[in-house]
């Protein structure tokens, strides 16, 4: 369990470290608007996974993929250099899919929201096919004008 915290931690610190030295020091004009969102560390703490976003389009993703790969000896020298483990994890950059998944998500919502217009459209002004409540009520009469036996059984053997 302490090596599961342990791994945790330095995922932590690797993700701010990533993130602040492509802000400082990478000057590679492929990279694009490039978020860092996590970062995962194998429980020997040897290899980092930097999960990543990039705001564009594909072009922009695909350039900023290749300058993060070739910026990936820099980014580790500076991972080692601010956490002082032993052994310095490798880095392996993957792109985070949350967004494209929340994309996805909002699409299938705006479809929802189309249908339930549609359905809300559709039933404006329409009625029951039958009685609006069409359940019997105690104490009302059904159709033959007879009251409905509530409790009738056995009333004469409580009456003695």
């Amino acid at each position: 369990m302490a090596d599961n915290a342990r791994a945790r931690k330095l995922a932590d610190r690797i993700q701010v470290v990533v993130a602040e030295t492509l802000d400082r020091r990478i000057k590679d004009p492929r990279l694009g608007f490039v978020t860092i969102t996590d970062a995962r560390v194998t429980g020997d703490l040897r290899e980092a996974t930097v999960f990543y976003t990039v705001y564009g389009d594909d072009a922009e993703r695909a350039a900023s993929a290749a300058a993060l790969e070739s910026a990936k000896g820099i980014l580790r020298s500076e991972v080692g250099r601010q956490t002082g483990v032993r052994f310095t994890p490798t880095l392996t950059f993957v792109p985070d899919a949350l967004p494209e998944t929340a994309r996805i998500i909002d699409d299938l919502l705006d479809q929802a929201r189309t249908k339930d217009a549609q359905v809300r459209e559709a039933s404006t002004g329409a009625r029951y096919a039958g009685d609006a409540d069409p359940y019997r009520k105690p104490g009302e009469e059904d159709e033959a004008g007879d009251e409905p036996e509530h409790g009738s059984r056995h009333e004469d053997e409580t009456s003695e």
